[in-house]
């Protein structure tokens, strides 16, 4: 799926799984298109002053789910790049605010990848169940990133060519 470059406030935001590269595809993209970079993750930590690991281990991963929908919610955004934790698409609120103010691009990565990259499951600050697995979490995502997403691009690649990716999927 492609799109031309006419997002809200010319912001961009990625989303996908952890490990799809989206905090260093949205650095890399906002250096590279002269663009502010924000991600999502350190506004929670920097809002909470906590890890996400830590909100999850004390206080479960609904929890992280509810203040990563208030900090999305709240932020407003202008020329920014925008990379969001991997849960953010469980809350409609936080999607549709984000529709409000990027274009959203969805990185897919194929599941196999995503189980090499991600190596600190039971460290990463990942909101889901106790009991879900890595597998059964990119099952449950997927969907909903695609449902999301206004523009799907590969990202099962190196940082840099990704980068082309979306640069290239936005200019058609």
């Amino acid at each position: 799926m492609t799109a031309s470059n006419d997002a809200p406030s010319g912001n961009l935001c990625l989303i996908g799984m952890p490990g799809a590269g989206k905090s260093t595809v949205g650095a890399m993209l906002a250096k590279r298109m002269g663009k502010a970079f924000v991600d999502t993750d350190d506004l929670i930590r920097t809002t909470t002053g906590c890890s996400l690991q830590y909100i999850v281990d004390n206080d479960g991963y609904q929890a992280l789910r509810k203040i990563e929908q208030d900090v999305i919610t709240g932020l407003q955004a202008s020329n920014q790049v925008i990379a969001t934790g991997g849960s953010a698409v469980y809350s409609d609120a936080a999607m549709s605010h984000l529709a409000s103010l990027a274009t959203i691009v969805y990185l897919v990565v194929p599941y196999e990848v995503i189980e090499q990259r991600i190596h600190d499951l039971d460290k990463r600050g990942l909101a889901r169940r106790a009991d879900q697995s890595l597998a059964n979490l990119y099952d449950e995502r997927a969907p909903l990133y695609a449902k999301h997403a206004r523009i799907h691009v590969d990202a099962n690649d190196d940082p840099a060519t990704v980068t082309e990716r979306i640069i290239d999927s936005l200019s058609r």
